[in-house]
């Protein structure tokens, strides 16, 4: 979805071919056509892309336009990132408030 967020930038409709998007994905990830295919249906049901399949002389391509929750996939990701790694800070800073607190009454009450 990310690779799709950065091509499609705009409100635009953009042509992607599936060995496009295999070449893009293919340093993390080994996916075949089919797999792209059910991944792009899956994209569309859950509401992220509109996108039509197009034959062409060159083999076929997907026809994406990114729909609102589309454009926002980036954006929304590293919220629940910088989300998350607020929730370790705190977690992280109140285990050793309490640790300390801890160490102090066991000192007052020994």
């Amino acid at each position: 979805m990310s690779y799709l967020c950065n091509k499609c930038q705009q409100k635009r409709t953009y042509l992607v071919s599936p060995q496009e998007i295999t070449q893009a994905l293919s340093k993390k990830y080994i996916l075949s056509v089919e797999e792209i295919d059910e991944i792009m249906v899956t994209l569309s049901n859950e509401n992220y892309i509109d996108f039509v399949v197009s034959d062409g002389k060159k083999g076929y391509f997907y026809c994406v336009n990114l729909k609102k929750s589309g454009q926002t996939y980036n954006f929304d990701t590293r919220k629940k990132h910088r989300t998350f790694g607020l929730l370790i800070l705190r977690s992280m800073f109140l285990a050793t408030v309490s640790f300390v607190f801890g160490m102090i009454l066991r000192a007052i009450f020994k």
